[in-house]
């Protein structure tokens, strides 16, 4: 019996690890506008989306949340290029050191601006787990538009990110029942 609901729970499992990476979420329709963008920072791809995005008129301002303390935009344009943009339409967020705080920081940043709709630009392996972080942090009301940057993480960063997906849902669902 014991056996039996090992190799079931490691088949769930498995099968769930091959769907999650057989479906990761894809770039957002790149014609549809929201109030902001957030980017949290990581992976390569993620800022360039967001400020080619910003440029694009598909929103009025973006978040870099979880940059590292004393970085400036004049830091960011540096190395990402876009000085005009940065200037004018980017905040950088330096209080978040994970992806439950980047969701703090992004809803507090949310509420400031009386925003309703955001586009979370993230690596198509992150996604997922960011948006679900964001939804408990933002609350009712603001829509979120998931944009999963193309990446190719490797096996271990697939594999932890899948764990750490699931064992925040089993968290929440956990929150749900107190």
């Amino acid at each position: 019996m014991t056996k039996r609901l090992i190799a079931s729970a490691l088949l769930a499992w498995m099968l769930g690890f091959a769907l999650f990476m057989l479906a990761l979420p894809e770039p957002a329709d790149p014609q549809r506008r929201t109030d902001g963008i957030v980017v949290p920072t990581g992976a390569a791809g993620r800022t360039a989306r967001g400020l080619d995005l910003l440029e694009q008129g598909r929103a009025r301002r973006m978040l870099v949340t979880g940059t590292a303390p004393g970085v400036t935009r004049a830091d960011l344009a540096r190395v990402a290029g876009h000085a005009a943009t940065i200037a004018c339409c980017v905040d950088l967020g330096a209080e978040a050191v994970d992806t439950r705080s980047n969701a703090e920081e992004t809803a507090a940043w949310v509420r400031a601006r009386g925003y309703r709709s955001i586009r979370l630009v993230t690596s198509n392996w992150h996604a997922r787990r960011a948006a679900l972080e964001l939804g408990p942090a933002l609350g009712e009301g603001v829509t979120v538009i998931v944009d999963g940057v193309p990446a190719q993480p490797t096996l271990t960063q697939a594999f932890n990110e899948y764990n750490k997906l699931l064992l925040r849902r089993v968290v929440l669902w956990g929150e749900k029942w107190r």
